[in-house]
């Protein structure tokens, strides 16, 4: 049966030829002549404004990172610091002995410009460069990972970390101001309470401590002690209350297992002077013998008044035979070690009203008559073999930045996975031992940064 609808013919499609390039708006006079105009201290409205009038006389203009670039002209910097701009830019084509490429001030470009073509370059129209490149290229490179970088406390660029148009934002004060920030913040100080528990009771139409002591809202153990000791928990712990409970504990760890270390970690172990708990890690020279040890500390130090709160969680930690341990990628900053999370409590003798917890209600007296004054402190009681010591006081000393820092650096730069208990090569299939934290920056190729350094 023939098609009632009538057959279209196909049509002819047109061979479209490919169109001319589109011609430059200025014809460029000067092939040989490709300049690069350095933003720092010009601006970025000058440097455009140059950049026009540069192509409309028929020069090249392009970016530092062009290998291309023959002139670099600045306005008001020496010649370290073109150098040393050129190479943040990513420009690495720089002979300044072989004067490639020239580096120039602006009185060449306006001569140049005036003239219509590239003046002659004179000494008065260069800039001197009083270090070697190489130098500059070095002290541009900033190592990309913070356990490659020293840290200190103190730094040069202190004022800078500071807002520095307003020395606020508006957004974040409003924030700051606001009702369930304020509720939010008082909540989430309280020992024991997260974010979850925090929003929930905000939820509930809480606002204060006042609010949950008259409400009587269910709280944990943990929650108690720490609503009942508010102040002190958040009160900064001084150098030297962290050396006092270091020493109480020693005097427990010597009376349960002779020849047991403790010390002290954390940010106090990085230099700092004040923190918010008391780091200290427990350990034997000989292996096994720290088992059992922090059982008895914990009751030697509750007979003798020293703990207000104490939780303690059991070693999880696999044996360093099991691959499946070095071979998980997804290594945390988490430990599995035997651990004690505690509120201590920390006597003053002698009557002296030493921080916020001082003469507190209804104190205890010593035997003698005097009375004795206190605070309560955070502290964190951690056992770990000896085998493992090196990588436990690596994790614990921090700071959080370098730590997270250092094991993106093994995964990702040395194949390897480091955890607070041991480093594992993930191609090799095998543990590394260390008996020292050098050992363990040797088998990174990193040069050892002290614990005072990293504070990034």
């Amino acid at each position: 049966m023939m098609s009632q609808f009538p057959v279209k013919k196909k049509k002819k499609q047109r061979l479209r030829l490919p169109s001319p390039p589109a011609p430059l708006a200025h014809p460029v006079r000067f092939p040989k002549v490709v300049l690069c105009l350095v933003e720092k201290r010009m601006g970025a409205t000058r440097k455009a404004f140059l950049t026009t009038l540069a192509r409309q006389r028929g020069f090249l203009v392009e970016d530092a990172n062009s290998d291309r670039v023959t002139h670099v002209v600045s306005e008001g910097n020496s010649g370290d610091e073109v150098v040393e701009w050129l190479l943040k830019k990513g420009s690495r084509g720089i002979d300044v002995l072989g004067g490639c490429p020239v580096l120039l001030n602006t009185s060449w470009f306006t001569e140049s410009m005036s003239a219509g073509r590239p003046a002659e370059i004179e000494p008065r129209h260069r800039l001197q460069v009083a270090a070697h490149a190489e130098t500059l290229e070095a002290r541009c490179q900033v190592p990309v990972y913070a356990c490659q970088r020293r840290t200190l406390l103190a730094h040069r660029n202190q004022t800078l970390t500071e807002v520095l148009e307003d020395g606020a934002s508006a957004e974040v004060e409003r924030v700051k101001h606001s009702e369930r920030y304020q509720a939010m913040k008082v909540f989430t100080k309280i020992f024991g309470v997260g974010v979850k528990t925090a929003s929930r009771w905000y939820q509930e139409g809480l606002r204060t401590l006042a609010d949950l002591q008259a409400h009587r809202a269910k709280l944990s153990k943990e929650q108690e002690v720490g609503l009942l000791h508010y102040d002190d928990l958040n009160t900064p712990v001084e150098r030297s209350d962290a050396e006092a409970i270091s020493q109480v504990v020693r005097d427990a760890v010597r009376q349960c297992l002779p020849g047991a270390s403790v010390t002290l970690a954390g940010g106090f172990r990085r230099g700092k002077q004040t923190g918010h708990d008391v780091d200290l890690l427990l350990t034997h020279p000989t292996e096994g013998q720290e088992v059992g040890l922090l059982k008895k500390v914990i009751s030697w130090l509750d007979k003798q008044g020293f703990l207000l709160y104490h939780s303690s969680r059991r070693n999880t930690f696999q044996a360093l035979e099991d691959p499946e341990l070095g071979s998980n990628s997804s290594a945390s900053t988490m430990d599995h070690f035997e651990r004690c999370l505690s509120i201590f409590c920390l006597h003053f003798p002698g009557g002296v009203q030493i921080g916020a917890g001082a003469q507190k209600p209804g104190g205890a007296v010593t035997g003698s008559g005097v009375s004795s004054f206190w605070k309560a402190v955070r502290v964190d009681l951690v056992v770990t073999p000896f085998s493992q010591f090196p990588f436990a006081l690596l994790g614990w000393t921090g700071s959080k930045n370098f730590e997270r820092d250092l094991r993106r650096y093994s995964k990702h730069e040395k194949k390897m996975a480091l955890s607070n208990h041991a480093l594992y090569h993930l191609e090799q299939k095998t543990f590394l031992t260390a008996a020292s934290e050098e050992e363990i920056s040797q088998h990174l190729d990193l040069e050892y940064v002290p614990p005072e350094e990293r504070n990034s």
